[in-house]
Order: structure tokens, then sequence, then C-alpha cells
């Protein structure tokens, strides 16, 4: 099979980082469905029936699905005491429920073949939680994240499916004006490597896991953070 052949999915591919994984597996030459409410694939990842109509719509227009990257991610910011069931229900299902509707849909396609890559993007701050009290929620989020693929690799590897995740760091998108200049500095001065992360950086980690040279390589966390968490 050439990789001409192969179809990748990738949720919140229409994002900052998202964008850049759609462009690379794109170049790499796969055919890339992106799902997202703006994407080729409109979805609304926290509801459980679009994420499986979205998928059902992919599998229907390609007729397989052989790379699964979730992208998508609800980052709301939320203290402790402000946490109510629905806001942390919210993130769950964007970011841990998500992933596993869409496992189930598309996995079975890969599974027919004996070949298929599953890739999780989540996050270095489960190991480095940044100094602030309203993460809470999203990093809870990326911990489960990280379970699930590893148990998901240990079900799925007699099928020929890897599942590996990507943790980038912190990576500033141009216009944001959620993150201080002064939390930016003060995560690039902790890198090995002095310099802001870029969405290449995570793009570039993600193609070679839906490459055939990441055959071996399943039930892992690649950190592409400069070398703030050494793991």
């Amino acid at each position: 099979m050439v990789v001409e052949d192969r179809v990748a999915a990738v949720t919140g591919g229409a994002g900052y980082i998202g964008a850049a994984i759609t462009s690379w597996l794109s170049d790499a030459g796969f055919q890339v469905a992106v799902l997202d409410r703006e994407g080729d694939f409109a979805v609304d990842l926290a509801d459980e029936g679009s994420v499986r109509a979205a998928s059902r719509r992919i599998l229907e227009k390609f007729g397989r699905c052989d790379v699964l990257v979730h992208a998508g991610v609800a980052f709301d910011r939320i203290t402790l005491s402000e946490i109510d069931v629905t806001a942390w229900r919210k993130v769950m299902a964007v970011n841990v429920e998500a992933p596993i509707w869409l496992c189930q849909e598309l996995t079975p396609a890969m599974a027919q073949r004996h070949w298929g890559r599953v890739v999780f993007i989540v996050s270095d701050t489960v190991w480095n939680p940044p100094p602030v009290p309203d993460m809470l929620p999203y990093i809870t989020s990326k911990g489960a994240l990280i379970g699930a693929s590893r148990s998901l690799a240990r079900s799925l590897g007699a099928s020929g499916i890897t599942v590996n995740c990507v943790a980038p760091g912190l990576t500033p998108p141009p216009d944001s004006n959620a993150i201080s200049p002064e939390w930016i500095d003060d995560v690039r001065r902790q890198q090995a490597l002095s310099r802001s992360l870029i969405p290449a950086d995570v793009a570039g980690v993600v193609a070679f896991l839906a490459s055939d040279a990441a055959q071996a390589m399943t039930g892992q966390v690649l950190c592409p953070d400069g070398g703030l968490v050494l793991r």
C-alpha cells in the first residue's frame, strides 16, 4: 500500500496546531478529513451523536480510515472553586470521551487492513503543571487520555493498530491574549532549547507516528516541548 491510498482523520484540524498537522499529513500524501466546527466534516466534539455521525460520514466518503489524530481540545480555564458539573463534563466530553467514540467508529476499518495509527494530542502539563489555579479540568483530562491510550495500545495491537500520544509544550498563538508574555518567557527559560515552540514541532512528530517508520511505536508519549520535561 502506498501512502496516497491512506486516509487520515484529524479532529481540531482547522485550529492552530491542528491545521499544521493537517498540512504535514497532506504533504506526506494522506487524504485528510478535517473534523472541526469549521472543517470538512462539521462536528461538535462535546456531543457523542455528532462525533459518531461525522466518523460515519468519513467512512461513507472514503471507504476507510487509516489514521486518527485527536487534536481537538476544550481548554476551559476554571478554578477549583468555580468548577461545576456542566463545565467539568464538557472538558471531559471533548478531551476524553470524543476520542473513545472516534476509536469505536474508525478503528474497525483499520483492523480490516491490519494497519492503523491513532495519535492523541495531550500536554506536558501532566508532568509539569504551570503555577496557575485554573487548569485543573484540562490537565486532568489529558492525564486520563494518556491512560486511555495505553489501554488501547494493548487491546488494538493485535489488529496492527498503534496508539500513541504527543505531548507538546507551551506553543503560544501569535494573537493570544490568554497567555502572558511573562509566562511564555519563563517556560522558554526552563526549556533545554531556548526558543518558543511552533505548531510544526508537533506536526512533525505526528507525521512520524502516522508513518510506516513508527511501526514499532505504541503506548508511548513523545514530548516535543523543547526539553522542558525530560522523561
